[in-house]
């Protein structure tokens, strides 16, 4: 039921609804059949009983029906448990007394205990609707969070109020919590919380996570948040009181999520719940970054900050670098939601730049729009069409974490040229590869001491193999992670510079505290010594490159503004830059198989080192395409085997991953899909 879609859940759950509430009414019909049908009203005694059956429930446990299965020494719940008790047997009892008396008849007692038996069945349909584990959507936390049909969410992201407090009790520091489902229809929503740096919650507490998520009842929870609290000698005394930052995208269901967040956070005692409004998740995880650094955290100052290293930039362009006319002109693709709502505000701050916004909240979230559509489907987005050839385009996604570029092809309907996470990582590596470049120059003759920058792409094993040939080809340090932004994030930070991208737009660029010392340091010297000279300002670019860029997670409009300073300071049109390389034809597949467990990678997810055999015989496919690559790697949500292949047609990357499909069908036994 929890992979069923939100459609077809609520009518499911309508449904049962409507069979309880039939159940319900034949044992009230019943009730009164047996007084109307032998013109006897004693029969309606039972009736209290049916009244007072829940009170004591309802009075004494909190309507928490599981304390009625439980062993407890607490006087009210044993109470309860008595006053429920005798409610029953009386349901039972009075229609019998009444026959024994000569009150009723036999056909008036038939009746009214079948009606109490209707009654129980009602009850007994009633418990299992609410504890029936194939209806509770069963919720594991990942790199996107929680997400759900947002009618599902209001207590979950109300308990992840309770853990972001919690964590912001454990540091010491300002915590975020974000209500937004990204680039998922505009049904669902979703929850999130950014650690003191900006970042993802640490692993450390996704089962913590998922455990108070799942936790059945509110007494269940309370012993989870306890023990936790315990193990993690979270003191509640003593302590700054602990601050969460809130925000949320456009979708209507944020709100009342919002709410249900702050809730969570003050019920911790002293918990501070800041609302920052309506924001993107990249900003939201800005502040908390900044706040923590003792910072300004605000909209206004996230984007001042991104506004004054982008004129810083746009300064420093080389001179003499031809343009076109239409160079400076952007159409982006604000996919109907909060990212495309920011931008329209922001670009009134850029200069050297003309914006155009489409999409921008008019018409529906997600809907044909957005990067993670253009991406998949490599068509314009709703809006774009042949009138745009020729323009350069980008797409942002539902919460402005991920962007992507494109150009419409003219003559083609709307066929377009993508330009993708891995063309913008390769852009931003050559940049910043010609700054280290400039700023070291010479520097090994003149002075042993001098220190070059560590700078690592780092890349997962879905980045098309023609980009990483590229990187290695232009005398960069390429790393493999395995799939999972986490994985990217932790590697690129073992770099001076570390650059991070995935092909659906989401990454970054990291600078290290220690080399950002150490580049101020070199900077500073350089402006008392030889200001104005290249490698002046190649410096001053890289220190630029630091604000703009958002250090914290994948920024759609920080990525946007440094590609087009680049862009510029490169003199290249988004042609040129889709000519760097070219993609090799790729095909995914996904094998349904028994027990995803059984496929155990090594070398980020690259070889298959279980099933024994698999990988060998994944190679002897390999062999028989030119520029083959195939790998395996089971899913993290679902019982199936995903299958990646490349090659250097389209005809041959699908037979290869046909047949290594083939493979993972005879070595696992289950059917493919």
């Amino acid at each position: 039921m929890a992979d069923m879609p939100g459609y077809f859940r609520t009518c499911f759950q309508t449904g049962r609804l409507a069979c309880l509430a039939m159940l319900v009414s034949g044992g009230i019909v019943l009730q009164i059949l047996a007084c109307a049908l032998y013109n006897n009203w004693w029969p309606m005694l039972t009736v209290i009983m049916y009244v007072t059956l829940p009170m004591p429930l309802v009075f004494f446990a909190g309507s928490d029906t599981s304390s009625l299965y439980t062993e407890s020494g607490s006087c009210w719940l044993n109470a309860t448990k008595f006053l429920t008790g005798a409610s029953t047997v009386g349901s039972i009892a009075i229609p019998i007394i009444l026959k024994h008396a000569g009150v009723i008849g036999w056909g008036a007692m038939a009746l009214e205990l079948s009606s109490f038996f209707v009654f129980v069945l009602s009850i007994l349909c009633y418990l299992g609707m609410n504890e029936d584990d194939g209806y509770r959507v069963k919720l594991s936390y990942g790199t996107a969070g929680f997400r759900a049909d947002a009618s599902l969410l209001e207590s979950t992201v109300f308990r992840v109020g309770i853990l972001a407090a919690l964590r912001s009790l454990k540091t010491g520091s300002v915590i975020g919590l974000m209500i937004t489902a990204s680039h998922n229809q505009i049904s669902d929503n979703g929850v999130k919380v950014a650690d003191p740096s900006g970042g993802m919650l640490t692993q450390d507490w996704e089962p913590f996570a998922d455990a108070i998520a799942n936790a059945p009842d509110p007494r269940s929870l309370l012993q989870l948040i306890t023990e936790f609290a315990k193990e993690e000698d979270i003191g509640f005394e003593g302590r700054q009181p602990p601050e969460v930052l809130l925000g949320r995208d456009t979708r209507p269901s944020g709100e009342p999520l919002l709410d249900a967040a702050k809730q969570g956070i003050t019920s911790i005692v002293g918990a501070i719940g800041t609302d920052m409004g309506v924001v993107t998740t990249p900003q939201l995880h800005w502040m908390v970054r900044a706040r923590n650094r003792g910072l300004e955290a605000s909209e206004s100052s996230y984007f001042h900050q991104l506004s004054s290293s982008f004129r810083c930039l746009m300064d420093l362009k080389p001179e003499g670098i031809r343009k076109n006319g239409d160079d400076n002109a952007l159409v982006v693709d604000g996919a109907d939601g909060v990212g495309g709502e920011k931008l329209e505000h922001f670009k009134k701050m850029l200069t050297g730049l003309c914006i155009e916004v489409r999409n921008r909240g008019e018409g529906m979230l997600n809907e044909g729009v957005g990067a993670d559509y253009v991406q998949k489907e490599k068509v314009a987005p709703r809006g774009f069409g042949p009138a745009d050839a020729g323009l350069r385009c980008a797409s942002l996604d539902g919460d402005a974490d991920r962007l992507v570029y494109f150009s419409v092809i003219l003559n083609e309907s709307n066929k377009i040229e993508l330009v993708d996470g891995d063309k913008i990582l390769s852009l931003y590596a050559l940049f910043i590869k010609e700054q280290l470049s400039i700023l070291n120059d010479g520097e090994s003759n003149k002075n042993n001491d001098s220190y070059q920058a560590h700078l690592g792409v780092v890349q997962t094993a879905y980045a098309n193999g023609a980009s990483t040939d590229y990187l290695k080809e232009m005398g960069l340090e390429v790393v493999l992670t395995p799939t999972g932004v986490k994985y990217l994030h932790e590697q690129a930070a073992e770099f001076d510079i570390g650059i991070y991208f995935e092909a659906n737009g989401h990454g970054t660029i990291l600078f290290s505290e220690a080399y950002l010392c150490r580049l101020e340091s070199t900077h500073k010297t350089l402006l008392s010594t030889s200001e104005g000279s290249a490698k002046q300002k190649a410096a001053s670019r890289l220190l630029a490159v630091s604000q703009l860029i958002n250090q914290a997670v994948g920024d759609a409009l920080s990525g946007l503004l440094l590609v087009e300073v680049i862009l510029q300071y490169m003199g290249w049109s988004i042609c040129r830059w889709n000519e760097l390389y070219h993609d090799l034809p790729s095909r995914q597949l996904k094998v349904k198989v028994g027990d995803r467990t059984a496929v155990v990678t090594a070398n980020a997810e690259t070889v298959a080192v279980q099933p024994v055999g698999i990988q060998e015989a994944i190679n002897a496919e390999i062999a028989k395409y030119p520029r083959g690559r195939c790998f395996i790697r089971p899913s993290g949500t679902e019982d199936v085997v995903r299958v990646y292949a490349e090659a250097t047609t389209q005809d041959a990357a699908d037979a290869l991953a046909s047949s290594v499909a083939r493979l993972v069908d005879q070595y696992l036994g289950s059917g493919s899909a």
